[in-house]
């Protein structure tokens, strides 16, 4: 998580948004290399091993995300015991999945975006008109094409990547960005996405994991302890009890 990682993500996404921005018929010929005009659908939708890879892609990156939850947990039911994992750790893991794979993919873009899937455009045998990633019009209404939220959630294993020890990091790093690929390719080859769906996800999260892990550990007007976190979820914790002690009567 450093300058030249976020020079490098700016690069790519600054070269891709223009180039697919200007030519945005290089989305339709990425997605038609899935595309089967024979039987006039993605073919490998209907292979039972792709689909068990999909579903197996969430389930690990969601694992790497159930430490912090529990720990989170625990520690709000439990506020005089101290965190089952460092409470940086558990509030970087939480809060870059939320923003990442929640909140700025499925609760923002996917609903507002209107840019049709390639299942659903008429060059691959859909009802709706291609539209390119920079325009909301489509005619998709909710759970849009832009951008991934499957994609978003396999990329966020940067999150992890970035807390594992320094001899560890490149190697973690390089086994979270081939994660992130082979889940987007496959999202293109169910005909899910295009390629700038993906690789805006991917960007995305990077850029969120980024800020976070500055603001979280970097920044020193920013940057906590792992005592801070404990004792701010303590606080929380206690507030919260007494709340509920007094609607309890009132229930």
């Amino acid at each position: 998580m450093n300058r030249t990682g976020l020079f490098i993500a700016l690069g790519l996404a600054l070269v891709i948004g223009l180039l697919f921005g200007i030519y945005p018929e290089l989305d339709l010929k990425l997605a038609a290399l899935f595309y089967d005009p024979a039987i006039k659908s993605f073919p490998i939708k209907l292979d039972a091993v792709a689909e068990f890879a999909r579903d197996a892609a969430m389930w690990i990156a969601w694992t790497f995300a159930l430490p912090a939850i529990v720990a989170f947990v625990v520690k709000l039911a439990r506020p005089d015991r101290p965190m089952l994992i460092p409470g940086r750790a558990a509030i970087f893991l939480l809060v870059t999945i939320i923003l990442s794979a929640g909140i700025l993919t499925n609760f923002t873009f996917k609903s507002y975006w209107g840019r049709p899937r390639p299942v659903m455009v008429t060059e691959f045998n859909g009802p709706w008109q291609f539209v390119p990633w920079w325009d909301p019009r489509g005619a998709c209404g909710k759970n849009c094409s832009f951008f991934s939220g499957e994609g978003a959630t396999a990329f966020w294993t940067y999150a992890p990547a970035a807390l594992t020890p320094p001899a560890w990091r490149p190697l973690a790093y390089a086994a979270a960005t081939l994660f992130g690929i082979t889940t987007s390719v496959l999202r293109m080859a169910f005909g899910g996405h295009f390629f700038t769906d993906v690789a805006a996800a991917g960007l995305v999260s990077f850029l969120v994991i980024w800020l976070a892990y500055a603001f979280i550990y970097r920044w020193p007007a920013t940057r906590m302890t792992d005592a801070q976190v404990d004792a701010g979820l303590a606080r929380l914790a206690s507030t919260w009890s007494r709340l509920t002690r007094r609607w309890r009567p009132l229930g």
